[in-house]
């Protein structure tokens, strides 16, 4: 079979073979195929930017829940307002003894995290003296007790400040004592001497010339 010349041969959608006056093969554009590959391209490109749109859209509006979806989140709401205020309580009335608050967090069905428990750190130091531990006891006792629903361990905490503060208390009644016992007995020790001093001075001196 004779190839004349500029005959064409479909290779693809974007090419044709043609056979030039040299009879040599060469790779040349189509210009009806590459418009054709360009319109569907162009198409193709709308039509992933109208889907990205609209992923877009979805994204940034709020996500449609369930009846029982929107109870949770309420909830989860509800609980979270909660426990912030009740470490709140326990910071404010804990003053310089309280720590940080931590919180433990659940992911609701909005993709938001929602507090469900919290706990702060209080320290509780010894004190120099009874009335510093006596001090340091009640603020303790306060801070657990502060929230309006204690918790069991909030009890358990102010019921080891309860202990505290009665030591501290014996321990300053132990001191008010050891004072009192000690300011007696140097009023004792001064009022025997002042005795001794008026019998001595009574005593009378005997004359013993002839």
């Amino acid at each position: 079979m004779q190839i004349g010349s500029n005959s064409l041969y479909n290779i693809g959608s974007n090419y044709t073979i043609k056979l030039n006056n040299r009879q040599t093969l060469v790779v040349e554009d189509d210009p009806v195929a590459k418009d054709r590959a360009k319109a569907k391209e162009a198409s193709n490109v709308k039509k992933q930017e109208e889907k990205k749109a609209e992923e877009a859209k979805k994204s940034s509006s709020p996500q449609e829940l369930s009846t029982d979806e929107e109870r949770l989140v309420k909830d989860l709401s509800s609980r979270d307002s909660e426990v912030k205020a009740h470490e709140a309580a326990h910071q404010g009335a804990g003053g310089g003894l309280a720590g940080a608050a931590s919180y433990t967090y659940q992911q609701g069905p909005d993709g938001k995290m929602y507090a469900i428990g919290g706990e702060v750190s209080i320290s509780t130091p010894s004190g120099s003296t009874p009335e510093e531990k006596l001090k340091n006891a009640r603020t303790l006792a306060s801070a657990a007790l502060a929230a309006g629903n204690p918790s069991p361990q909030d009890f358990s905490v102010a019921s080891s400040a309860r202990v505290m503060e009665m030591q501290a208390l014996q321990e300053i009644t132990k001191k008010s004592q050891e004072q009192e016992a000690g300011q007696k007995t140097y009023a004792d020790e001064a009022s025997s001497n002042e005795t001794n001093q008026d019998e001595e001075q009574k005593t009378p001196s005997l004359d013993l010339s002839a």
